[in-house]
């Protein structure tokens, strides 16, 4: 399957629910109700007593159409095919196919029925999976738009048509009891209502008909003044008077008094979207909703008057983000602005914790004080831009963005979790109306807010006051057209400006209207954005070409150009080492540079597009967004866990493309061991791991790669063992007879006076054989190479390199123990050092074994002619080894030298 070399797919954030009505199931086990919500191709499992994600299901072929429930599965439709699921994520049933995509599932006692959008309606058996019946309809006559089964009617279901008629049928027959001349106009829910023999209708034009089926007659109607009816549902807690909700296509909820037939109360603007799923939760005064705006919503019944108030939510962007970023030096927290001109904060530990900051409003205080949402009118454009600083966060506002198509800066307070009270406009700019904020900057001291316009100026608010404090380039402008890109430095010496002209600007910070650039670059393209990396003073530029240079702010010079991408570049971002960029583009791909050598290390395309991308400040996870995403994309990087080989690209190398990260739950959300199944199994092949050869050349000489403790202290690993050795030696336990007898007193004694004895008669019995050798295992194997007349010492050298220094000074000394071959025992060692020299590898766990060879048995090698005579040939060839050494290493320690000096 095709990889990244360095990034891995981990999770997917901000998933909550979309356009699929949810679904609520009661687990008995659990005592608990749990709601079910779609988002794509998988769906989720919420706890329902603090809304904690579960389980997510595994991938479906497609997008899912259709979700349904019982009280032992959870039925969904994608692509023709239904499956039904057991605890949220194991596949149980899949059943046949439709030719037309699944809009409805009922599943009806041991029976599941789906209806298609060519309104074939198809009934199947939950535990074989066969198909029972089948019923057919015309689009033209009765397009089946919902269905529904009446209470206490066996084996009936009623069906709603786009026509506005209704029809009953006996599915175990397969014949039309009756039919309901119906409303003209389409139904779209259809509801048991709390009495027998009545349902409510809910219709296309926002009437809402509570039908007696038994008698087909309407019991009363109500007009829903906000259009056609997504939803509705019965409170059932015993209320002192019965409430039915109905949701609509603006994300209002309306409560009805049926007693009174009237209006009980609203919630005005519940979601941002429609309300796609509404339901009352048995025997409690709790109701749930969920909408295509992305959130999950709870609300509870205890406010004075009866109506509802919010009590959990569950939500994430509406719209797709439009930035990532990390938030901290921990890379814990996430901030994201997004097209629906909100702010948010995304934990990359537990869900839980993840917060909005509200959406951007032109008049703040005035949605406050009406105490709802802010209305449509009163939101600002998407968010574009934002710039953040943690210096001052506790003390006044510490981001500030920019919006789509105004030139209006907004503030908000990341402590405070809310949107600032200051806007920041320049004053030239009150009645300008086409001067848009196209880039914000925000100053390391926390205190000020530098921010280019379309028209070419350059303006530095005071964050806590709001207050105007300086212009760069007068009145006319810092650059000729849109100012693309600003930055300032860390210790506000100047001020950073790139623009459409084609050039870099170096601005002194405390800057006059008259005040001219220090220093002045001129591209050969004009400037897209631009990132910065204070710690290394370096800054990225992405100019219209697709290309991306580096300019280092010491020196204020070109450093570094990378080329590759084959489409407009959308963000990049730094490692936290400054080793690698990372760059996106509308290419798909997301490639990454060494900077040091400026060549591609890896690269890998995506589905979707990635728009906005941000690397952790541990280095642990890359952040991407995505167009036409509501979500946003951890990445793992592989090279903290493993080791990753990364050369430089060919110009041929076949781009992989690589699914997005799914939703997986987060350890702290799961309640049960169960619910932390993961979704995303996917087993990444094995990639091509670059082995490196034993030795680059055989006029080289070569290290091992064992550690220094390994081998450095063998000469002194006397002095250690003597410097570790016990004040008193241990005392050996005594050992006692197996039968043990006692000695006669109050407390129970053992009497093993005799198992001294014992042990010396049994000592005085030991034979000794006479073949009987004293080798250790690394001598027999030494032994074995005489036997056999082997010259291959590779084995004997392996099982050195695993001792550690205290055992190969044990195995050295153990040579001589054997009297009857210790002097060939220890030529062969010389032979093995021999090897090792006359291979160059190894070379100084070679001269350590021999020196501690020439230690321990010194004296013997001067007794014994055989010893020293084939002493004189190791000297000569590690003199001969050494002169290589001292060559090589001479030589680069001169061309140090003289570049140091340069």
């Amino acid at each position: 399957m095709p990889q990244s070399k360095i990034f891995c797919k981990n999770r997917a954030l901000g998933y909550v629910s979309n356009h699929i009505p949810m679904i609520t199931r009661y687990i008995k086990r659990r005592k608990d109700n749990l709601i079910v919500t779609c988002v794509g191709r998988a769906f989720h499992t919420y706890s329902c007593s603090h809304l904690t994600l579960l389980t997510v299901s595994g991938g479906h072929p497609g997008d899912i159409t259709s979700l349904a429930g019982d009280t032992y599965h959870v039925y969904t439709a994608s692509e023709g095919y239904i499956y039904a699921w057991r605890r949220g994520n194991e596949l149980k049933h899949v059943y046949g196919t439709h030719d037309h995509q699944i809009h409805t599932l009922l599943p009806f006692g041991p029976n599941l029925l789906s209806v298609d959008e060519d309104s074939n309606l198809k009934v199947w058996d939950i535990k074989t999976e066969k198909l029972q019946a089948e019923l057919n309809f015309s689009n033209n006559v009765f397009k089946v738009t919902t269905m529904m089964h009446p209470s206490t009617y066996i084996n009936k279901i009623l069906l709603g048509s786009e026509q506005g008629h209704l029809q009953l049928w006996n599915i175990r027959t397969t014949q039309m009891i009756y039919n309901f001349n119906g409303w003209a106009s389409a139904v779209t829910v259809i509801e048991q209502a709390p009495a027998l023999d009545v349902v409510a209708i809910g219709l296309a034009n926002g009437k809402i008909i509570l039908h007696n089926l038994k008698v087909d007659k309407t019991v009363f109607q109500l007009v829903q003044d906000w259009g056609l009816v997504t939803s509705i549902t019965f409170r059932t807690d015993n209320h002192e008077r019965p409430i039915m909700a109905t949701g609509s296509l603006s994300g209002h909820i309306v409560f009805w008094n049926l007693d009174e037939k009237r209006v009980d109360s609203q919630l005005i603007n519940a979601h941002a979207g429609s309300v796609a799923g509404l339901q009352c939760l048995p025997n409690e005064p709790l109701i749930v909703s969920s909408s295509p705006d992305n959130s999950l919503k709870v609300w509870i019944f205890d406010l004075a008057d009866g109506a509802a108030r919010l009590l959990m939510v569950r939500e994430g962007h509406s719209e797709p983000p439009t930035q990532v970023r990390f938030y901290g030096d921990d890379g814990r927290n996430i901030l994201t602005a997004g097209g629906d001109s909100s702010i948010r904060i995304f934990s990359t530990v537990t869900e839980i914790f993840n917060k909005s900051l509200g959406k951007a409003s032109f008049n703040r205080k005035s949605s406050k004080k009406k105490k709802r949402d802010v209305e449509d009118n009163l939101i600002m454009p998407a968010i574009t831009e934002f710039a953040y600083e943690k210096t001052r966060e506790k003390e006044w506002d510490n981001i500030a963005a920019c919006h789509l198509g105004i030139g209006t800066v907004t503030t908000w307070s990341y402590d405070k979790m809310k949107m600032g009270e200051h806007k920041l406009l320049p004053e030239r700019f009150t009645r300008n109306k086409n001067a848009n904020a196209t880039s914000v900057c925000m100053t390391h001291c926390g205190n000020f807010v530098v921010i280019g316009y379309n028209t070419g100026h350059i303006d530095r608010f005071n964050i806590q006051s709001g207050l105007h404090r300086a212009t760069y380039g007068g009145e006319k402008g810092a650059h000729v057209g849109p100012i693309k890109a600003i930055m300032v430095d860390p210790l506000n010496q100047y001020v950073v400006s790139a623009g459409r002209d084609h050039e870099v600007k170096f601005w002194p910070f405390k800057s006059t209207p008259n005040t001219k650039p220090q220093t002045v670059l001129t591209l050969n393209e004009a400037v897209k954005w631009v990132r910065t990396h204070p710690e290394s003073s370096l800054v990225a530029l992405a100019l219209e070409d697709f290309t991306v240079i580096l300019i280092d702010l010491d020196t204020r010079r070109l450093v570094r150009h990378f080329r590759g991408h084959i489409a407009h570049l959308t963000d990049a971002t730094f490692s936290p080492d400054a080793r690698w960029l990372v760059t996106a583009a509308m290419d798909s791909t997301i490639r990454t540079w060494d900077i040091p050598t400026a060549q591609p290390i890896d690269v890998f395309r995506v589905p979707d597009t990635c728009i906005s991308l941000h690397f952790s400040p541990t280095s642990e996870f890359l952040v991407t967004a995505h167009m036409n995403n509501v979500g946003i994309y951890l990445w793992s990087n592989r090279t903290l866990y493993s080791h990753v080989s990364l050369k430089s690209l060919p110009s041929n190398y076949s781009i992989p493309l690589i699914d997005l990260p799914k939703v997986i739950p987060s350890s702290k959300d799961n309640e049960t061991e169960s619910d932390a199944m993961q979704v995303d199994n996917e087993e990444d092949d094995e990639e091509e791991k670059y082995v490196s050869p034993v030795q680059l050349a055989p006029n080289l000489i070569t290290m091992s790669s064992l550690a220094n403790a390994r081998w450095q202290n063998l000469l002194n690993i006397d002095i250690i063992k003597k410097r570790n050795k016990p004040i008193e030696p241990p005392k050996a336990p005594e050992t006692a007879p197996f039968f043990l007898p006692t000695i006669p007193s109050l407390d129970i004694e053992f009497n093993i006076s005799d198992a001294k004895n014992q042990e010396s008669d049994n000592n005085s019995k030991l034979l000794m054989p006479s073949n009987f050798s004293n080798l250790t295992t690394f001598g027999k194997m030494l032994k074995d190479t005489i036997d056999h007349d082997d010259d291959d010492f590779t084995k004997v050298i392996d099982r050195l390199k695993a001792l550690g220094p205290s055992s190969i000074d044990l195995q050295i000394q153990s040579l001589s123990l054997d009297s009857t071959c210790s002097v060939d025992i220890m030529i062969q060692f010389m032979k093995m050092i021999k090897h090792m020299m006359n291979s160059n590898q190894d070379f100084e766990l070679s001269q350590s074994y021999l020196g501690l060879f020439l230690k321990t048995h010194g004296m013997a090698i001067q007794n014994e002619p055989r010893l020293w005579k084939y002493l004189e040939k190791l000297t000569t060839l590690q003199h001969k080894n050494w002169s290589l050494l001292r060559e090589k290493l001479f030589n680069n320690i001169s061309v140090v030298q003289y570049l140091k000096k340069m």
